[in-house]
């Protein structure tokens, strides 16, 4: 079935408040998917963000974002005032995020509505807490723990709760108390309120395609309550970190940091961590992207300490054995795997023994010295194709500084005349080509330029910050996207 959608992270979203949460605006951002023809919605990772503020580098790979909860929602719960919320300074342009003052601001509103809720006799709580107390009772321990050390990273605590002595974690456990069912208040809000925004777009016909990073962070409660899990000395320090080498996005590879897993380990357990985790992520979305998919394959190990990522090699992953043992105890799942990078003849084999498709990024493809993979005529039907994803410039933006050469290649390819919206050949492009899948991210359709770009890979500072300003997706865009859809057969 010929497809398509839109990818918008959540952060992204229009609100009163600082930063898109799953409230009205979501709605009615679903609604307008729906007036366009598309059938998915793609977001960013949904966890809990820290420093750099990136969706990627999470304190848990099961936790959300307390940032999505719509403080709208609580208000009319009588959770809060619109007094108190309007008393909080979030933003100062609402075209971006503020991260310095979300953060200021908002856990104090959170609290407020924690002091104020009636969790002992919300028996729907009692049955989220009950449900999730595989990953709830680490993860809210460990942000309670880390607020008690002034939220340093967990390598810098008390020898005892860092290697999670039983009596520490009884002793702390009690200490913490109340700071644990805060956590767990925010976990159980979180999950309200995106089941019941995932369960309108369902019913509206609008799948979401949720993604799943490789790697946790470092400093996560996934790395403290399973430090097995992974590449550590004794002293829980990493031996080698994640990363990329040097390409096209930069000179010095991309030193990410995550710790790397120990894969023989996890072939012990049958892989019984992943697909716990793996399980979990279809409870929240419909089909998972896979992130750095390739590194199933070979994974760039990077010596710890090093401070870029160009002295790193590349170590065999599981291969098919953990998508084999997924298969055989989670049955068929729709999943896409992101095989950008370079690649191997084996990361190929492995793509297509899985069976998923990969993804064709449209930016890529002219190169005017060779023939790329990444050009329409090439496609095979089982691949999603993107204008950009949220690594790359917006079209508008990256057209203007694309090499005079490969840029007189892209006119003639596409047909296109003039540097006028250029961003709508390559829309028509993506749709119609024969893969069974198309994902434009929201900024093309509107033909936004640098300044609505999501994230720049190896930098910090300006990342995750750009949203739609209300209105900017309409419903004349929304028409249009529905002409464009219906004429390439993807309704």
């Amino acid at each position: 079935m010929r497809k398509s959608g839109i990818l918008l992270p959540i952060s992204s979203l229009p609100s009163k408040y600082g930063i898109g949460t799953f409230g009205k605006s979501a709605y009615e951002f679903v609604d307008l998917l729906e007036r366009g023809g598309q059938s998915y919605w793609q977001i960013l990772p949904l966890g809990p963000t820290g420093y750099g503020d990136s969706p990627y580098q999470s304190f848990s790979t099961f936790a959300g974002n307390p940032y999505y909860i719509d403080l709208e929602m609580l208000i009319e719960q009588e959770l809060l005032t619109k007094e108190e919320c309007e008393e909080q300074e979030f933003f100062d342009h609402p075209g971006y995020v503020d991260y310095e003052k979300i953060y200021q601001g908002r856990f104090q509103l959170l609290e407020k509505a924690f002091q104020r809720s009636e969790l002992k006799s919300d028996k729907d709580y009692q049955v989220f807490v009950e449900a999730n107390q595989y990953w709830l009772d680490d993860y809210a321990l460990f942000m309670a723990v880390k607020k008690a050390f002034d939220g340093v990273s967990f390598s810098e605590w008390s020898e005892d709760i860092k290697t999670r002595k039983p009596e520490a974690i009884k002793r702390y456990t009690e200490k913490c108390k109340e700071e644990i069912n805060y956590y767990k208040f925010l976990q159980y809000y979180f999950a309200k309120q995106w089941q019941a925004l995932k369960q309108y777009a369902n019913e509206k016909g609008i799948k979401i395609i949720g993604d799943i990073p490789i790697y946790v962070a470092f400093d996560s409660a996934d790395t403290w309550a399973n430090p097995k899990l992974f590449q550590f000395d004794d002293n829980l320090t990493p031996i080698a970190v994640a990363g990329c080498p040097p390409d096209s996005f930069s000179a010095t590879g991309q030193l990410w940091g995550n710790p790397l897993y120990d894969w023989g380990y996890h072939k012990e357990t049958e892989y019984e961590w992943w697909m716990t985790r793996i399980r979990y992520c279809y409870e929240l979305y419909d089909i998972v992207r896979i992130d750095h998919f390739r590194g199933f394959d070979e994974y760039y190990a990077i010596p710890f300490g090093h401070l870029t990522a160009e002295n790193g090699k590349w170590e065999k992953g599981p291969g098919y054995d953990l998508f084999a043992v997924m298969k055989d105890q989670l049955g068929k799942k729709s999943v896409i795997a992101e095989d950008l990078g370079f690649l191997t003849k084996s990361v190929f084999a492995l793509v297509k023994k899985t069976g998923y498709p990969g993804m064709k990024i449209l930016q890529f493809a002219f190169d005017s010295r060779e023939e790329s993979d990444y050009l329409p005529h090439n496609y095979q039907k089982n691949c999603v194709v993107y204008t950009g994803t949220h690594d790359n410039d917006t079209v508008a933006g990256w057209w203007k500084t694309f090499a005079k050469r490969d840029k007189a290649f892209a006119k003639k390819y596409l047909n296109i005349r003039g540097n006028k919206e250029v961003h709508w050949f390559f829309i028509r492009a993506c749709l119609s080509s024969v893969a069974d899948t198309a994902i434009i991210p929201m900024q093309d359709y509107l033909g936004l330029g640098s300044e609505a770009r999501i994230n720049t890979p190896s930098t910090l500072g300006d990342n995750w910050k750009w949203r739609l300003l209300p209105k900017q997706f309409n419903e004349d865009i929304a028409d249009k996207m529905f002409e464009l859809t219906k004429l390439y057969y993807r309704l």
